[in-house]
């Protein structure tokens, strides 16, 4: 277990926990390429099927909460960003249905 903390640069029990849950985030928000690819290939057209945006929602939220507890300002700045994207398309989504 210590040379796992080494490797990933954290001291304590709480700073694995975050980093386990980053890297969860990111494995979330990679997601939804999948889903958008294999999409794509039944479609045998380029698609974005609704799993698509919640995967990026989700996803972005939780690499949110991981760059704010890290104090990153780039990358909270960027994930905010995507976040009310994210959001916006789910309300368009749903409002027009």
């Amino acid at each position: 277990m210590i040379w796992l903390m080494g490797a990933l640069h954290v001291n304590s029990g709480t700073e694995l926990a975050w980093v386990v849950f980053g890297l969860c985030a990111q494995l979330m928000f990679t997601a939804r390429f999948i889903v958008q690819w294999i999409a794509s290939e039944r479609a045998r057209s380029s698609v974005i099927p609704l799993a698509f945006w919640y995967f990026s929602l989700v996803g972005g939220v939780m690499l949110l909460a991981y760059a704010i507890y890290r104090k990153d300002p780039v990358f909270v700045l960027g994930q905010t960003l995507g976040v009310a994207i994210y959001s916006r398309n789910l309300w368009l989504i749903h409002a027009s249905r």
